[in-house]
């Protein structure tokens, strides 16, 4: 994917690289030049110096030809405009917004932007978002024995409740993001159509866990 980032502080920097790592091709905007040491000398992307919501600049970043838009600067108001720009006049389809603001936060998710908030795996998060399965746990307890991730399931187990996703994989379902929205589960708790999974398992039993939630649910009583 071609992929632009409005932003290079330490999440902009950090979901550049990270992105530019699984070989997509990244642009970075940002209006201090000196932001851009955050990059690394490794960096194999492209940077353009200017205002993010700027249709010039956003045109010299190449965003007609972009795939998926992040807005991640220190600024609310900045990055609504800049996803709105994104997503309304140039069309792009995957766009996410970095906002502060939990009420504002919630209007844009309810039209169809995604956001992330100032949360220890916002990089992760972002990562999710733009459709790229990061396969990195979001959380590790200090002795590394525990870990939470995003994992994916197949379409098979909508409908299947969470004690029994739970049983099956040896993950349990922390929470839920339902519609922009988290959700704390419960064992009768059934997975829905678009669900983001964040589960809590034994590090050791991780890829176990992928493996399983991955594959065909046979149908086995719920």
């Amino acid at each position: 994917m071609r992929v632009i980032i409005m932003g290079c502080g330490r999440v902009g920097s950090a979901l550049a690289v990270a992105l530019s790592g699984h070989g997509h091709d990244i642009v970075v905007i940002d209006r201090n030049e000196s932001a851009f040491q955050r990059l690394g000398d490794d960096f194999a992307g492209r940077t353009v110096q200017g205002v993010g919501f700027d249709r010039d600049v956003l045109t010299e970043a190449g965003i007609r030809g972009c795939d998926a838009f992040a807005a991640v600067s220190s600024g609310d108001n900045s990055n609504i405009i800049a996803a709105r720009v994104a997503r309304e006049t140039f069309g792009v389809d995957r766009v996410v917004a970095r906002i502060y603001d939990a009420k504002r936060a919630a209007v844009y998710e309810r039209l169809g932007i995604p956001t992330v908030a100032t949360v220890p795996w916002t990089t992760e998060r972002f990562v999710t978002a733009l459709g790229e399965t990061s396969t990195a746990p979001v959380w590790r307890d200090p002795s590394g024995g525990l870990a939470m991730a995003v994992i994916e399931v197949h379409e098979s187990w909508i409908g299947v409740n969470s004690l029994k996703f739970q049983e099956l994989t040896g993950a349990r379902i922390v929470f839920l993001q339902r519609l922009g929205r988290p959700v704390l589960p419960e064992g009768r708790t059934v997975i829905q159509q678009d669900d983001e999974l964040y589960v809590a398992t034994p590090t050791a039993n991780l890829d176990h866990a992928r493996a399983v939630a991955a594959d065909v649910f046979e149908g086995a009583e719920q």
